[in-house]
């Protein structure tokens, strides 16, 4: 009979996105061989295709719907180990480039209304 592996009690298991447990491993798409998380993405963006619509312009709405998910941008910023002090600087910056495309469009629309 195979010997089963000791698990920790859950008090005792890491947390966090870094943690890793036995249940991990022998779960998954690759069965108990593979190791490490699963790379899928929990993204459930539907793009309707309308009779006769070509196939380009669905492409295209998908892309966009996908691009305001922010999925790939997330995943970007994933790619790498980002500490608190490089997040904060990000956000900071993404913060400002949104205000100013908020004075710009707000300008935008002053100048149409008149």
């Amino acid at each position: 009979m195979p010997k089963k592996p000791f698990v920790y009690p859950r008090a005792f298991r890491r947390q966090g996105p870094y943690s890793s447990s036995i249940e991990e491993y022998d779960s998954g798409p690759g069965g108990p061989d593979s190791v490490g998380k699963s790379t899928a993405l929990s993204v459930n963006i539907k793009v309707e295709v309308g009779e006769g619509e070509p196939i380009e312009s669905a492409l295209r709405r998908f892309k966009r719907e996908v691009n305001k998910s922010g999925h790939l941008m997330d995943l970007r910023y994933k790619r790498y180990f980002e500490n608190s002090q490089d997040r904060k600087k990000r956000k900071i910056v993404q913060a400002r480039f949104r205000k100013r495309m908020e004075r710009m469009n707000a300008k935008r629309m002053r100048q149409q209304r008149t």
